[in-house]
């Protein structure tokens, strides 16, 4: 990425495209003219389908504190029971919470470079797309990547955590 264009996004923007150069990513950071805090605003500003969307939710482990990151497939909501069978009780992070744990506001957490590693799953669902875009840092900042860039820069599992139709939480 030039200089120029490095410095023409906004800083946290900034920060994951540097980080995904140092990774050797090919694909660089799009800036939507909307804002893609939804998964809809997201894909609509893409032109994909939401599920493409790979959204990134942060929990607080109730044990320790820890950030809890769960990616999933945009269509999907998270079945938080079926995610703390497998890292332990979750609690809710606020706006506060989640920019101390991740250097990410709310809207454009990205899956990558949290100010603290979290503890990361992987929705299944995200596996059936052969192209994802996740949130690079800031909420009208996304960048392209397959399911497996994402399984191998996160180091996550990949887990069934989605919220089935007519099950609550």
């Amino acid at each position: 990425m030039s200089a120029e264009s490095l410095a023409a996004l906004p800083e946290s923007a900034q920060r994951i495209a540097q980080l995904l150069e140092t990774l050797g990513h090919e694909h660089p950071i799009v800036i939507l003219p909307q804002s893609g805090r939804t998964s809809a605003q997201a894909a609509e500003g893409l032109g994909c389908v939401v599920g493409q969307i790979a959204k990134s939710i942060i929990f607080r482990r109730l044990s320790d504190g820890a950030p809890v990151l769960v990616v999933t497939s945009g269509v999907n909501r998270v079945d938080e029971t079926k995610v703390a069978a497998i890292v332990g009780d979750l609690g809710k992070a606020d706006a506060r919470f989640v920019r101390e744990k991740t250097g990410f506001a709310i809207g454009g957490v990205c899956p990558i470079g949290h100010a603290t590693r979290p503890v990361t799953l992987l929705d299944q669902d995200l596996f059936q797309y052969d192209v994802l875009w996740a949130a690079a840092g800031h909420p009208h900042a996304v960048f392209r990547l397959s399911p497996q860039q994402l399984a191998t820069m996160t180091d996550a599992p990949v887990a069934d955590i989605a919220l089935q139709p007519g099950s609550a939480t």
